[in-house]
């Protein structure tokens, strides 16, 4: 629990033949973190391959498939069972055939559209003049009358009827819309002047289809038959569409699944060093995986393999990749703790201490049963109603976080603020005692703080930084530095009266300021002895970066123990909104009449504003007290996460 899973380096030289079947086992394995092989220091370093033209032909196909997707109208589905190995060509070959299929189907689709939309157009552009007895064919030929069909704006009607000659016959049809078909007959000598009026009036000229021997009726009897055969046709077109849609819906996943899991096989052969007939493939795996593995390897490769399994004792940590496994119930903190970063491998894990602490400093500033109780029956409903995993583990988080309160509350004795109900606390409310509440703030602030102090100490003992552990700001120079200037300050009268100040002062505050000096000298000339290029450009410029060390270690310890007075002062301004919310209650609850409605309707409003704002803004200021007053200690955060070799969906990889 407080350490990441063990892990042990695989290294495998197989022969090239036996490489791809060997990646394939990995890949359904999903258990082996791929990492850079490197030759032996005293032999010639091996190649490496360039695989970019076979990954660009890999990323063409998954473009086509999801191409292939859209024509079709067809989602994401996992495939059935465990994908046949494919080589590019044979998926291309694969894909040709269903997108010759799909492009005849398609095109077939949209000529029937195009055709049917054309005959709708057709039908809407003779709807309204479809009553009319006229020979359209005809109407040009007219010796002596001048005819003008086409539409203008409904509310301009009037207005042309004003303009219009004594000669000029006006016939307004149903309107379709905004615009209204019109019909307008003049003379030929009149036929300029109805022309310019109607140009005035926003008149837009339409040419109706004409067909030898048949009127508007008619046309519209055969454009209306033609409609429906086409719809008719555009059914079965669209059926014929989906019929094989989903008979291809399983072949696309599966040629896509083949198409990733080349993809990944290509690159992770661009890790490995290899010869013209062996490769050498390195990773890391979890040490209870070791065992199995190893017996996989063997049995793909028939026995043709040698594979080393090593424990990453001399390995640098930022090689080694980190696996946490948390319980169901610490999986909402461990991502508060991945939202910073990792733990490095040898690191203590600390999740579950920021469960302890997250909850403890919700509770103490958010402190009230009603909204506790509220809290925890939302995270309860999330947990059951959700089906996403991230966002269950939140509402743990929030359900946690509400437990938390409701017990705080019942320390401070409030219940949505009521103030009758003040007299059940175990202890009082937070505005009754506000020193006492802001020193118990400070006594958290220094344990947490203490915590991060020790947990930085172990984590560079783990690492073999053995002077950084003693003499760095936060190693144990630091916490007899800090406990040493907290006892001479809070007990400074009882030491002064036992004559014990100023050994105090000296061997607890100076001696530890002093020691913290030596940090960077002391790395500088071990680092020349070693032969490694020191930090520091010389041994004076090493002392004065410790200097400068030690003076941010006393100013850091002051402030961060300072910080968490917040505590105190947030659990005093959620107690004041609540104060204040039941003092405008009890004032307009004297109205008469509806005295006691006003006082539900800002007593609940209150409660509300408490639960929403307040809520929120503590939850932030309690990860900002974890990430930088507890994680700043002794957490980097630049572990390198686990990441296996998997051809498998996310959730059912290694965790």
């Amino acid at each position: 629990m407080f350490s990441p899973a063990p892990m042990v380096r695989v290294s495998a030289l197989v022969l090239k033949r036996d490489e791809r079947a060997l990646l394939y086992g990995l890949g359904r394995a999903g258990v082996v973190h791929l990492a850079r092989s490197e030759s032996d220091p005293q032999s010639e370093p091996l190649a490496t391959l360039d695989e970019s033209p076979a990954l660009a032909t890999c990323e063409e196909l998954l473009r086509r498939i999801e191409a292939l997707r859209g024509a079709l109208g067809i989602g994401h589905q996992p495939p059935a069972g465990e994908t046949e190995p494919l080589t590019a060509d044979q998926v291309d070959e694969r894909l040709s055939r269903i997108e010759r299929t799909t492009d005849e189907l398609v095109q077939r689709r949209r000529q029937v559209e195009q055709q049917w939309s054309q005959v709708t157009m057709l039908l809407d552009q003779i709807a309204a003049y479809e009553d009319l007895d006229l020979p359209l064919e005809q109407l040009a030929k007219f010796a002596f009358l001048h005819f003008a069909i086409g539409t203008l704006p409904g509310q301009n009607l009037e207005s042309l009827r004003s303009a219009a000659e004594d000669n000029v016959v006006l016939l307004p049809l149903a309107s379709q819309g905004e615009r209204l078909p019109v019909v307008a007959v003049t003379s030929r000598k009149g036929r300029f002047a109805m022309e310019t009026a109607l140009k005035q009036v926003g008149f837009r000229h339409e040419k109706l289809p004409a067909r030898e021997g048949s009127d508007i009726r008619e046309l519209a009897d055969e454009s209306r038959a033609e409609q429906r055969r086409l719809a008719v046709e555009l059914a079965q077109a669209q059926e014929q569409h989906q019929r094989f849609a989903r008979s291809v819906v399983a072949e696309l996943s599966m040629l896509e699944q083949a198409v990733r899991e080349e993809h990944a096989i290509l690159q992770a052969r661009t890790n490995f060093s290899q010869t013209d007939t062996a490769v050498l493939i390195s990773g890391w795996a979890p040490a209870e995986y070791a065992a199995s593995l190893e017996a996989q390897l063997k049995q793909i490769t028939n026995n043709r393999c040698v594979i080393r399994v090593e424990q990453p004792h001399h390995v640098p940590i930022d090689q080694i990749p980190v696996l946490l496994r948390q319980p169901r119930w610490l999986r909402p903190f461990a991502a508060l703790v991945s939202g910073y970063g990792l733990p490095g491998y040898r690191d203590v894990q600390p999740t579950l201490l920021v469960a302890i602490t997250y909850m403890l400093m919700f509770g103490l500033m958010f402190g009230d049963v009603g909204h506790g109780g509220v809290l925890a029956i939302g995270g309860l409903a999330a947990m059951f109603f959700l089906r996403d995993d991230k966002q269950r583990d939140y509402g743990m988080l929030v359900m946690m976080a509400g437990l938390s309160s409701m017990l705080f509350g019942a320390v401070y004795g409030s219940y949505f603020g009521i103030p009758s109900l003040h007299h059940l606390a175990i202890w009082h409310e937070p505005l009754h005692d506000p020193v006492s509440l802001m020193m118990a703030a400070i006594g958290v602030g220094v344990v947490i703080v203490s915590m991060g102090i020790l947990l930085n100490i172990v984590n560079s003992f783990r690492r073999g930084e053995i002077v950084s552990g003693v003499l760095d700001k936060f190693g144990i120079v630091g916490i007899v530095f800090y406990w040493g200037s907290l006892l001479f300050i809070v007990r400074y009268s009882m030491l002064d009266e036992m004559g014990l100040a100023g050994l105090v002062l000296v061997v607890a505050v100076t001696l530890p300021l002093l020691a913290m000096t030596l940090k960077e000298p002391l790395q500088y000339a071990l680092s020349r002895r070693a032969g490694r290029k020191p930090h520091s450009e010389n041994v004076f410029v090493a002392f004065i970066e410790s200097a400068i060390e030690a003076f941010e270690a006393v100013l850091a310890y002051l402030a961060n123990t300072i910080s968490f007075v917040r505590l105190a002062a947030y659990a005093m301004s959620h107690a004041a909104i609540l104060m204040a919310t039941f003092a405008m209650a009890e004032a307009v609850g004297k109205t008469p009449g509806v005295g006691i409605v006003l006082y539900v309707i800002i007593a609940i409003i209150g409660n509300l504003i408490a639960l929403v704002l307040e809520g929120v803004v503590v939850a932030v200021q309690v990860l900002r007290l974890e990430y930088y007053e507890f994680f700043g200690k002794f957490f980097s955060g630049s572990g390198l996460p686990f990441r296996p070799f998997s051809f498998l969906d996310k959730e059912r990889k290694v965790t």
